[in-house]
């Protein structure tokens, strides 16, 4: 074998390069041969030889032209994520020509990846509100929609949410036709607590807004399981890859080990909800017969929270960065038995990695309470409450039910000290309703559920999260709109989560929202002690709440209707000492109930998948 051709060849390749880099130098080169030669080295991998050549060009060329070869050089700096040097080179392109639109979209860009975000929001706006655009082969309304909607995701991402919205609406009275852009504003909408929701824009429609609702805002608008899967489904033809092929495990799967492997496939192990009911899940697994891997994309937040979820593993698979199907290749490789996918379609999910079936069971698990519609998700865990038998031909998985409540929780979380009522401004003698839902899930019918409730029990008040000035500005007028004064609302800020357990303590009665009840909250304010009022839909998400109370012993305060929810708030909030009574009762039996049980239900968990991997070794082909 010749083993110097390689190096042969790499040697004329260089001597190529250096030749048209010569002639770049010297004013040789046309700017066409320029683009067309920078092309081919950037698709072949040549990224430093084509960086070279634009520079080069740039610096012997005084022609208007280095207009485009600047940009050009700029987007390839861009996609090697060299975000400093793309804006140094996109601002000589805008002193060149101060209007260049497609300069200052992608200025913005890499400016919003080096953390400049009022830099970055600024080159946007001089796009959208330019009177002219200077544009090349581009429709300028194109480029305003793409500063309009890349300045409306970035201010939503800063919690500036009534500036995101204005821009939202900007955008489709431009263009209506725009399913992403309505999906936003309709979530923007429930954050705030802008109610009605579904508020026309222009020349979109209540039905075109409804129709291009996501699966997240369906949740928590209406609790009809034909309407999520349709959502659902509608996400997973639209976004999720098409795989056909024989699956992973079975192409790259790794030799079995005498040990069941577990991954949990999530970018949520950190401070977020998910990783906050977790980490005892991973502690309990029992390491004679189960090996736990973490499959990650989460965020290293630095938290105390991070570390110990990644102290319970066994090995850890960082997949951040990582494409989607390398990904897949990764876990089939590392032979895992069981993946449990703890997103779904939540934000920041990857569910293209279950389509490639890297596992030979896979199963969904706490992220989303709901059906995922995804092919590659065989599995959800439930319980018989969460999921009845109606629901389930509305759900494309299995059910996995656990004996006694679907939801794991962590009884280590750690808990501050007992507050008083004063520091939150609560009066002493006030019977205190509270609710410290996410803001996108109070609804209309429910506020108006619980002015009705505060109309009807003297001295009472409704504690509620600040998630943000806009929901809570919004739902004081909307409490005035009902008759109910303002400032029987109280808000509660954002906390650390030892504040946020231990303040549960001053309320009297949590009311819960619907149709997308409490889960990690839920479970929070009975482990200190507090009971929750839930009404219980005909779908997964809207009988969370239920389910942890059923298994807390409290199935009284399940209710099934407006009506009946509205009744007995009214007949505790009047009866303070039975509130007393069952905070007495939580306090006393609450942890020692099948809902805190954590060791069984992991040994639950863990019979259920043995015999998911036993079942399938079974059937597997040379078995």
């Amino acid at each position: 074998m010749d083993m110097s051709q390689p190096a042969a060849a790499l040697l004329d390749q260089a001597t190529s390069a250096e030749a048209s880099i010569d002639r770049a130098r010297a004013g040789a080169m046309p700017l066409q041969e320029l683009m067309s030669l920078a092309h081919q080295w950037q698709t072949g991998g040549r990224q430093a030889d084509c960086l070279a050549l634009y520079e080069a060009w740039v610096d012997s060329n005084q022609s208007p032209q280095r207009l485009l070869a600047l940009f050009n050089w700029g987007t390839v700096l861009g996609e090697m994520r060299r975000h400093a040097e793309a804006e140094a080179v996109y601002l000589r392109a805008l002193a060149l020509n101060p209007d260049f639109a497609q300069a200052k979209l992608n200025l913005g860009h890499q400016l919003e990846h080096q953390g400049k975000t009022a830099e970055a929001l600024a080159q946007w706006q001089a796009v959208y509100d330019a009177g002219e655009l200077m544009a090349i082969g581009a429709e300028p309304v194109e480029l305003r929609l793409h500063a309009l909607n890349n300045a409306a995701r970035l201010l939503e991402s800063e919690r500036r949410l009534d500036e995101s919205e204005a821009l939202m609406k900007r955008s489709l009275l431009l263009k209506p036709e725009q399913g992403d852009v309505q999906q936003h504003y309709v979530h923007i909408r429930q954050k705030q607590c802008e109610w009605p929701i579904y508020q026309p824009v222009g020349e979109v429609t209540h039905n075109q807004l409804l129709v291009n609702t996501s699966l997240l805002a369906t949740l928590s608008a209406t609790d009809d399981p034909a309407i999520q899967l349709m959502v659902a489904q509608r996400f997973v033809n639209e976004r999720v890859v098409k795989y056909k092929g024989k699956p992973f495990h079975q192409l790259h799967g790794g030799p079995a080990g005498e040990k069941i492997r577990i991954g949990y496939l999530s970018g949520d192990l950190r401070m977020h909800a998910v990783g906050l009911l977790t980490p005892e899940l991973f502690e309990l697994h029992d390491r004679s017969r189960f090996e736990v891997h973490a499959l990650c994309w989460s965020k290293e937040d630095g938290t105390a929270q991070r570390a110990r979820i990644l102290k319970a593993m066994d090995r850890f698979m960082p997949l951040a960065g990582v494409e989607d199907q390398q990904a897949a290749r990764q876990i089939a490789e590392a032979g895992i038995d069981v993946m449990v996918d703890l997103q779904g379609l939540t934000s920041g999910a990857r569910p293209s990695i279950l389509a490639y079936r890297p596992a030979p069971v896979q199963v969904g698990y706490l992220g989303l309470p709901a059906t995922s519609a995804l092919p590659g998700e065989d599995y959800i865990i439930a319980d018989r409450f969460t999921m009845p038998p109606e629901y389930l031909p509305l759900c494309t998985e299995k059910p996995i039910y656990l004996p006694h409540c679907y939801q794991v929780s962590d009884r280590q979380r750690e808990v501050g000290p007992t507050p008083d009522r004063a520091r939150y401004g609560l009066p002493e003698g006030a019977f205190v309703f509270c609710s410290f839902n996410n803001n996108h899930k109070y609804t209309e019918e429910m506020f108006s559920a619980w002015m009705q409730i505060l109309q009807q029990v003297p001295g009472s008040l409704l504690w509620l999260l600040a998630d943000n000035t806009w929901a809570e500005a919004n739902m004081r007028a909307a409490a005035q709109a009902r008759g109910v004064a303002p400032e029987r609302l109280h808000f509660a800020p954002r906390v650390a989560p030892p504040e946020y357990l231990a303040r549960f303590q001053l309320a009297d009665l949590v009311l819960d929202t619907f149709p997308y009840n409490a889960g990690t909250t839920a479970s929070d304010c009975l482990w200190m002690g507090t009971p929750i009022l839930t009404r219980a839909g005909r779908c997964y998400i809207s009988r969370m709440a239920g389910s942890l109370l059923t298994a807390a012993g409290l199935p009284e305060l399940v209710t099934y209707s407006l009506p009946e929810y509205i009744e007995r708030a009214v007949q505790i909030g009047r009866q303070p000492l039975r509130a007393a009574s069952y905070k007495r009762y939580l306090r006393e039996q609450g942890r020692q109930t099948p809902l805190f049980d954590i060791p069984a239900l992991v040994r639950d968990l863990e019979h259920e998948f043995e015999r998911l991997v036993l079942e399938h070794r079974r059937k597997a082909p040379g078995a």
